[in-house]
């Protein structure tokens, strides 16, 4: 069976998006750091790619790559997936709540502080466009607390997830790996993740790019929307082979040696005893 590897890309949106470079903004993780990764946490990630051969020399195993982009700074993938229409519906209530009781009130209060407070509740809805449908488009502007944010200026507030949109290079072109776009019901990525399975049998170092989509706040007149802005950054396999062994002794492929065992560890037991009852043979009782 194929082993499964995880590449975490974790990016610095922030950052990126105002230097408009991913370089120094990504960070790349893998689960090979014991087998021979480097580059762990920066973005040189060169992943350690363990093939092995049977003693015809025929390929044992392939690798499978999955990646899975991240970004920093941002609310954690770990909360539910429809958390920002929640929090928009929970704030349009709560507008709905505080102008109810402005009416309310006998004198009218202090209108322009009370209509103040309520936009702030309201916060801004962005607008839909080709670009940006499915859960960018409709949504509210959320801060990094889960708060609505009335004001993005103003304050910090909460990017989408980095979308991976191609993986192309090298290591693509001389068919070391073969990357593919599938659907699961994996709600963290949207349902969708990048894979390939890798060609464990080529040794060598062999570079790749991924292609990766950001999304920049811009206003256009009265209107907040999503932007789409398309980035690259580097990485690379590094592919290693050596013969299956045995894990247990470090030796070929073959049967398990058995030691011989002590002597009377066959003798019979006295009756009654734990080995007797549970494994020896048991004589009959009259």
């Amino acid at each position: 069976m194929a082993q499964q590897l995880a590449i975490i890309v974790l990016v610095d949106i922030g950052n990126a998006l105002e230097e408009n470079t991913l370089e120094g903004n990504v960070y790349l993780f893998d689960n090979m750091k014991l087998h021979g990764s480097d580059g762990q946490g920066t973005g040189d990630l060169v992943t350690a790619i363990h093939g092995a051969y049977w003693r015809d020399g025929s390929q044992a195993t392939e690798q499978v790559l999955n990646w899975l982009p991240y970004s920093l700074g941002s609310i954690p993938p770990t909360v539910p997936r429809g958390y920002e229409s929640d929090r928009s519906l929970q704030s349009d209530t709560e507008a709905l709540a505080e102008l109810d009781a402005l009416t309310a009130k006998p004198d009218g209060g202090d209108s322009t502080a009370d209509l103040a407070q309520i936009r702030q509740a309201v916060g801004i809805r962005l607008s839909t466009t080709r670009s940006t449908t499915g859960r960018l488009s409709g949504q509210k502007i959320i801060g990094l607390t889960g708060e609505v944010v009335a004001d993005p200026s103003q304050g910090a507030y909460s990017y989408p997830a980095p979308v991976i949109t191609d993986i192309y290079g090298q290591a693509v072109d001389e068919k070391i790996m073969y990357p593919a776009e599938y659907g699961s019901p994996d709600l963290v990525t949207d349902g969708w993740y990048w894979s390939a399975t890798v060609d464990s049998s080529r040794p060598g170092t062999y570079s790749y790019s991924m292609r990766i989509q950001l999304h920049r706040l811009v206003q256009r007149g009265s209107e907040m929307l999503w932007e789409p802005v398309n980035m690259t950054c580097e990485s690379a396999l590094r592919v290693t082979t050596e013969p299956k062994f045995n894990g247990f002794t470090g030796a070929g492929l073959g049967l398990l040696p058995i030691e011989p065992a002590s002597p009377g560890a066959f003798e019979p037991q006295p009756q009654g005893s734990f080995q007797s009852q549970q494994f020896g043979p048991q004589e009959p009782t009259v």
